[in-house]
């Protein structure tokens, strides 16, 4: 897998745009009337208010409380970069928060506080209880870290974990089940040794022994050597209660014969010779991060036998949190649990491992651009499985309910396992399947408007994100200029920047274009301005040439004038079977349209071609396609000679024999909502439709624009698909993410 660089500029214009920060709060009822608003405050909230002053429980019924985590730091122990302060960690807090959200549906305050004294977090955390049903702690350092943490546990009715702990143990127990499993041994046996005494180590080793690590088999280090009972110099009642009856006194005396190494303390630690002197089958999980204290690399040349884990994501077996919090809290959440305890890390734990041994599903192999199963480079789930959501909280809340920590228990799982389905969030595995499988592609991407900043810093992007080499159409001196502005100088030496004036293909390029358009009233001359002059026709005979393997283009001029310039040299047309589709991400849900930018207004035979190209593109983004054709009638009524054609082209599919589901006509309110659905039982879609497929591209643009301006929905698109190579068009409104993201449309070959 590529490696990709963040720069400084991309990681504070990430920040920045469009808004500064990566929250927002959003109301969850209706703020439109008068009504509204005596309901919502004075005089409806009174009521709510006295039904909780007599039953607190129905807090969890009447308001957020029952969603929503606080993310809590000081900022004394942030990431890597040690004591920050409570300001300066408010990214990472925001991006904690950001993270429940994505991956568990849980809402989430960042609350970052300004003191290092453990007894004023304390008493802040606990005046704060009444608002959450849980509290993540974070990047609080060691020993206050425990203080606080312990302390909370015992006088808060609602969960408090400390992410940096526990987060990282959890993981780690689930991906040792699992080699230990492969390795044919028993956690009971093993001699375990441990470098990094801080808070991650401790209770990595604390809940393994909770699982059955034997107390003087687990050897704790820390930078002067073994802790060891008896010893005195830089201990803590911490690291004591770890001290091992043992003669050991040095990591490597301590890894000799040993059977699994947890490394959660510094790049390096790890030496190749400490790990040949381990026993057979030896289990190393190098934590460290960015860099592990040894890499899998070094480690197997010694020991083809090893199975390794890391933290990192560009290795296989990266034990990574964002596996546990934010499934633990919401099966915690779902219980009204009181703490999350022993139980249920553990039952997290062995979910993962037991989900990380079952058949991968396809979408999950497409997002990480290959085949993944159980085995050495496969031992923990990863990140983007959909079925993280609905495995591990039910595992969490059953714990919690066996252990007499859930306040409402869960009655009926199935059902519940269902609503968790309900939770997950289709877009992002979608976009992180594009994105491997470009990055596997390596394609040449050809930017064909190098003298917008839009366009040079999505090439930039393009590059640095491990995609492949980015080529650029413009001038030298414009293209440096304009990088140095953006903060990216230092880019000028990595892309590639092509003009008529620097090819030694111009000749080429010309007599290719003659030849296309000599019967089309172009003479020499008018050749001569369109390949030299024109950058989108000069990249598209770049492509059509094969230097370059796909184009993004689109971003400084309308989208039909560009697929026009770009026909001069490829058959785009309708005629040629080019179709337009434009994905729309909104709330969880994807729903693609077409025709958006090819047919100005189809007839019934380029419908179905449209529904057949739709689909395809579907398929691409792994969605199993659903398709409506969509008008002002549904189903014959009201009867329009307009809606016509939206009648006729099911028809035509019937008669070609298509693999997918489709209906109609209908409106699209019917063909989106299952209950209006109900009402036509005759109807062949077993579920709501995802594809769209619209009378005329005016209908196509007014939808797009409607849901991008009122809705905020994300855009991609048009994706365009049926042509001869790898072209995609943006809008002349993209963002540089949006440009990036049709180059990776454009380098997966969605279209």
């Amino acid at each position: 897998m590529s490696k990709s660089k963040i720069t400084r500029e991309e990681a504070l214009a990430f920040h920045l745009e469009p808004s500064p920060g990566k929250l927002d709060i959003s109301a969850s009822v209706p703020m439109s009337t008068q009504r509204d608003l005596s309901l919502a405050y004075s005089p409806g909230v009174a009521v709510p208010c006295e039904e909780i002053y007599a039953n607190p429980e129905t807090a969890y019924d009447y308001t957020s409380k029952g969603n929503m985590v606080a993310v809590i730091s000081n900022g004394t122990a942030v990431l890597g970069l040690g004591n920050l302060g409570a300001l300066a960690s408010k990214p990472v807090m925001e991006g904690k928060a950001v993270l429940f959200k994505r991956f568990a549906d849980v809402n989430s305050v960042d609350i970052e506080l300004d003191t290092e004294d453990p007894d004023e977090i304390i008493k802040a955390v606990q005046l704060m209880g009444p608002t959450f049903g849980g509290i993540n702690l974070e990047d609080i350092k060691a020993p206050e870290c425990f203080i606080i943490e312990q302390t909370l546990k015992e006088t808060m009715d609602i969960p408090v974990f400390h992410d940096d702990q526990h987060g990282t143990a959890v993981i780690c127990a689930a991906g040792l089940i699992n080699a230990l499993y492969l390795s044919g041994k028993k956690i009971q046996d093993c001699r375990i040794v441990l470098n990094g005494a801080g808070a991650a180590g401790i209770a990595c080793l604390e809940l393994l022994k909770t699982m059955g690590a034997q107390h003087d088999n687990c050897i704790m280090c820390d930078t002067k050597g073994v802790i060891y009972q008896g010893r005195t110099e830089g201990m803590n009642q911490w690291k004591s209660a770890h001290a091992a009856n043992t003669d050991l006194r040095t990591l490597e005396e301590a890894m000799a014969g040993a059977d699994v190494f947890l490394g959660v303390s510094a790049k390096g630690a790890v030496t190749p010779a400490m790990v040949a002197s381990m026993a057979d089958n030896p289990v190393i999980f190098a934590m460290a991060n960015p860099d592990p204290e040894i890499t899998p690399e070094q480690a197997h040349e010694v020991r083809l036998d090893a199975i390794v884990a890391t933290g990192r994501s560009d290795y296989p077996n990266q034990v990574n949190n964002v596996l546990g919090f934010p499934y633990l809290f919401r099966g915690a959440l779902d219980v009204h649990a009181r703490a999350i305890n022993d139980e249920m890390k553990i039952a997290c734990a062995r979910a993962l491992a037991e989900l990380a041994r079952e058949d991968v599903p396809d979408e999950v192999a497409v997002a990480y651009g290959r085949k993944l199963s159980f085995g050495r480079d496969y031992i923990i789930p990863t990140p983007f499985d959909p079925r993280l959501i609905y495995v591990i909280p039910p595992a969490v809340a059953k714990a919690a309910m066996d252990t007499g920590v859930a306040r409402r228990p869960i009655v009926d799982m199935e059902a519940y396992e269902q609503r968790l389905k309900g939770r997950m969030d289709p877009t992002a595995p979608i976009i992180e399947g594009l994105y491997a499988r470009s990055r596997k592609a390596q394609a040449q991407m050809i930017f064909a408007e190098g003298d917008d900043p839009r366009v040079l810093r999505a090439a930039v992007a393009y590059q640095r994100g491990g995609h492949g080499k980015a080529i650029v159409v413009g001038r030298e001196d414009d293209v440096k200029l304009k990088l140095e502005a953006a903060g990216l100088g230092d880019a000028v030496r990595e892309l590639r920047v092509m003009n008529a004036a620097n090819t030694t293909h111009l000749d080429a390029y010309k007599s290719y274009l003659y030849k296309r358009l000599q019967r089309k009233g172009s003479d020499h001359a008018d050749i001569h301005r369109l390949a030299a002059r024109d950058r989108h026709v000069f990249s598209a005979l770049m492509l059509a040439h094969g230097h370059g393997d796909a184009l993004v283009t689109g971003a400084t001029r309308k989208s039909a004038h560009v697929l026009d310039l770009i026909g001069h040299v490829f058959d785009v047309s309708a005629k040629d079977g080019a179709v337009g589709v434009t994905a729309l991400l909104h709330r969880g849900r994807v729903v693609l349209i077409a025709d958006t930018l090819v047919h100005e207004w189809p007839e019934a035979e380029d419908l179905a071609h449209i529904a057949i190209k739709g689909a395809k593109v579907a398929r691409g983004l792994g969605l199993e396609p659903r398709v409506a054709f969509v008008s002002f009638s549904t189903f014959g009524y009201p009867v329009s000679e307009r809606a016509e054609k939206m009648h006729q082209a099911p028809a035509l599919l019937d008669e070609i024999g298509v693999d997918f589901e489709y209906e109609g006509e209908m409106t699209a309110d019917v063909a989106l909502n299952m209950d209006l659905m109900a009402d036509y039982p005759f109807s062949r879609l077993t579920a709501p439709a995802n594809i769209l497929v619209v009378p005329a591209r005016h209908s196509a643009s007014i939808s797009v624009k409607l849901m991008q301006q009122m809705a905020g929905a994300t855009v991609i698109g048009p994706i365009l698909t049926g042509v001869p190579k790898p072209i995609q068009i943006c809008s002349s409104s993209s963002t540089v993410n949006d440009i990036l993201n049709m180059a990776v449309l454009a380098a997966a070959r969605l279209g």
